[in-house]
């Protein structure tokens, strides 16, 4: 680079910094000369006076002019601004931006003030200012820290390209966005760094938007941050609102005239503010057609607040909140079918209307159209035929013309303008052996002119086969010539096919319930072979033994449980009872292996305890899973001795003078729970008179009680029972308060 060339850019460069001083000596001028202007309007001065004034006051504070300059304003303004700035830096700098941009021609020159006096000691980068034009579309109306080429590229975004600035203005509110890269929505500048993106609202009306750009990825920000952002929106609010408010006369008048050539009841609203936020919207105009839906005149509705006018509107999501919206965003609102409540004598009355509202200006056109009850009960029918999958269809005979309805040519897999299928073809897709039965519903119609139905197969052409009825009724004239054939199809692919279903299932219950109740029925035919519910009672050695046994009533709940008492070669006597988990034919089948395993192990001479350890290696390796609970004794007529061991069972019930007692219980576990285990065994001498009995829990099983209380009402029940070893037996079974239906066995012993 040459020495001219140098010197050229030397001087360029100290022409720029100049520019820039010179641009914030302006501002700062322009911040003093405003607290100048509010000291001659406070000290009633003339201006040579209150500059002296504020020069005294900066020197004697030890404060600059314009800090001095700022905390004037700032006294006086009580706004936004200084509700956010924290420090005096800010409220200069803040301040110092403000006298920029309201100095400022157009917003370029704001967006570069924003960005040199506030922005850049936020560490932001750029600034790009959005104007919201009518069809919500974005123009870039200034922008700074971007290259002229790269904000030519982005002058205008259409409506509905998603962007920061778009966001901002669809949900009212500043977006704060930490990476661009990672947001997934494209914007001015670089794709990467945060972003920051405010509407600039005023009035309500959002002119706007503010979006603010970081190199960096944006860490969050304090809350005083936060605010500044929002008021230097506001800011720019004022600048791109510019002449708005002189334009509000022209912009309600020609909404008016526009409202008056519309066909339907159209109301012009007008924004009512409090505190520069929207509290309402008055009716400033009501065109020719408006009908209240409350039936009062137009004259007490024009010129009232709508709030006041249709206080149910304030519901949320309701006509309020839409029309809000619409005035702050500019995208018109469209719906059919929407509610409007309005009170009559303050009784609530909805009706349905179609409803328009779209923006003009800082006014809103609110147009609806209330259904009548023709155009309702339409509206319901279409709704009913399409969740119904029924067509309609109306077929001229003179003519043969045939219409239908867009659900019929769907349900026949036709385009909708395809050739209807006259009642005359219908055999032609259908079936064939649906042609008997479609032929006879053509004979009722047509021949006989009588109302009638059928079910058929459709064939449509897409290879779907569909189970269809259909329905028709004539049309005759005076003479009882037929004249047309209306009616309906309905789709009942579904209904068939789950009745199809249901038949299927109902055969496999049945067949189901059939094979149990056989196998209930073998299971009980087993049971009572082998165990008889009365036996004859034995008397033996002085010993005298009774047993009762009570199957269930259910057939499904026959169980296991078994008694035996049997004279062994010894002359001793064996006595058990035991309880097979579970009921049915597996049950009966594992008591009867059980049962007769006992009998076989007791010819051994082995003890009670031996016994039932053999009895546990046959239930866990030679039955399928069988568990259970068994008392095993042996009684020895000579000695009078019991001795006896159980596995998880229930204890016998001792009655000796009058008083009865549960005896002790061994240690044992159930048999068939683990390979190998061992039975502790108890003994003890009967006294004449002395009744001892064994029993399963089918006699002291209750829903509502447990084991411990049930025992103990069979304790107290045994110990009154007097008489007889038999009409002892009868009278606990007969009072017993069991309710579970299980089978009961009892084994009773009385010494004589």
């Amino acid at each position: 680079m040459t020495e001219p060339v140098h010197r050229l850019a030397a001087t360029v460069e100290r022409l720029r910094d100049e520019v820039q001083e010179a641009h914030a000596s302006a501002d700062g001028r322009a911040l003093v000369e405003l607290a100048k202007g509010i000291l001659v309007e406070r000290l009633r001065c003339g201006p040579v006076q209150a500059a002296q004034q504020i020069e005294a006051l900066a020197e004697q504070s030890g404060v600059s002019l314009l800090e001095l300059a700022a905390d004037i304003v700032n006294d006086v303004a009580a706004d936004r601004l200084t509700e956010t700035a924290s420090s005096t830096v800010d409220r200069v700098r803040l301040r110092k931006a403000e006298s920029g941009m309201l100095a400022a021609g157009d917003a370029q020159a704001v967006a570069q003030s924003l960005l040199e006096q506030a922005l850049v000691p936020l560490g932001a980068a750029s600034v790009a200012v959005w104007a919201v034009d009518s069809d919500t579309s974005l123009r870039l109306a200034g922008f700074a820290g971007f290259t002229p080429q790269e904000a030519s590229r982005w002058r205008y975004v259409p409506p509905g390209v998603a962007t920061p600035a778009r966001r901002a203005l669809a949900e009212r509110r500043t977006v704060w966005l930490t990476d661009l890269a990672g947001a997934g929505l494209p914007s001015i500048g670089p794709a990467k760094g945060g972003r920051v993106a405010a509407p600039a609202a005023m009035g309500g009306l959002i002119a706007g938007i503010l979006e603010i750009g970081w190199a960096q990825p944006l860490e969050p920000q304090p809350v005083a941050v936060r605010r500044q952002i929002e008021a230097l929106a506001g800011l720019c609010a004022h600048t791109l609102h510019e002449g708005s408010v002189g334009r509000l006369d022209e912009d309600v008048a020609r909404l008016s005239d526009l409202a008056d050539g519309i066909l339907d009841p159209a109301l012009v609203l007008v924004p009512r503010l409090d505190q520069g936020r929207v509290a309402d919207f008055r009716i400033h105009h009501l065109n020719e057609r408006f009908v209240d839906p409350a039936g009062r005149p137009r004259s007490l509705v024009d010129g009232t607040l709508l709030l006041e006018a249709y206080p149910m509107a304030a519901d949320r999501g309701g006509l309020f909140e839409k029309v809000e919206h619409v005035h702050a965003t500019g995208e018109a609102f469209r719906a059919g079918d929407m509610a409007i409540t309005t009170l009559v004598a303050d009784v609530p009355v909805t009706v349905i209307a179609d409803v328009s509202i779209s923006r003009f200006g800082n006014a809103v056109l609110l147009i609806w159209r209330v259904q009548d009850e023709t155009t309702r009960l339409t509206s319901l029918l279409q709704h009913a035929q399409r969740l119904g999958r029924i067509g309609g269809f109306d077929e001229n005979v003179l003519t043969g013309e045939v219409s239908w309805n867009s659900q019929l040519f769907e349900l026949y897999g036709l385009p909708p303008g395809a050739p209807p299928v006259p009642l005359d073809q219908l055999g032609t897709q259908a079936h064939p052996d649906d042609g008997p039965a479609i032929s006879r519903f053509l004979r009722s119609v047509l021949h006989h002119r009588r109302s009638a139905s059928t079910a058929f197969r459709l064939q449509r052409p897409d290879g779907i086969a569909r189970h269809v009825r259909v329905i028709a009724e004539p049309v005759l004239d005076t003479d009882n010539r037929l004249l047309h054939v209306r009616g309906a199809y309905q789709d009942i692919s579904a209904q068939h096919w789950t009745e199809v279903a249901l038949a299927v299932t109902r055969d496999q219950l049945a067949q189901t319930e059939q094979h149990a109740a056989e196998r209930d029925r073998l299971a009980l035919q087993l049971q009572r072979a082998i165990m008889p519910s009365s036996p004859d009672p034995i008397d033996t050695f002085g010993l005298s033994i009774a047993v009762r046994y009570l199957p269930a009533e259910s057939g499904a709940l026959v169980g296991g449980d078994w008694y035996d008492a049997v004279v062994l070669p010894t002359k001793k006597i064996l006595l058990s009872v035991g309880d097979i988990a579970g009921h049915g034919i597996d049950a009966a089948t594992g008591m009867v292996v059980l049962r007769n395993a006992l009998r076989g192990l007791a010819t051994t001479g082995a003890g009670p305890g031996k016994m039932l350890t053999w009895l546990n290696l046959v239930a866990h390796h030679l039955t399928d899973s069988v568990m259970a609970t068994a008392i095993c004794g042996l009684y020895d007529p000579e000695t009078r001795t019991l001795c006896w061991a159980r596995a998880g069972h229930l204890p016998p019930v001792l009655v000796r003078d009058g008083r009865a007692s549960m005896l002790p219980m061994p240690r044992g576990s159930m048999l068939g729970v683990v390979a190998e285990a061992e039975y502790e065994e108890a003994q003890f001498e009967l006294e004449p008179a002395d009744m001892l009995m064994l029993y399963t829990d089918g006699l002291i099983e209750r829903r509502d009680r447990n084991v411990d209380e049930a025992l103990e009402e069979l304790r107290v029940l045994a110990e009154t029972t007097r008489g007889p070893l038999e009409q002892r037996l009868d009278r606990l079974v007969r009072y017993s308060n069991a309710d579970t239906d299980d089978d009961t066995c009892i084994v009773a012993v009385q010494l004589n």
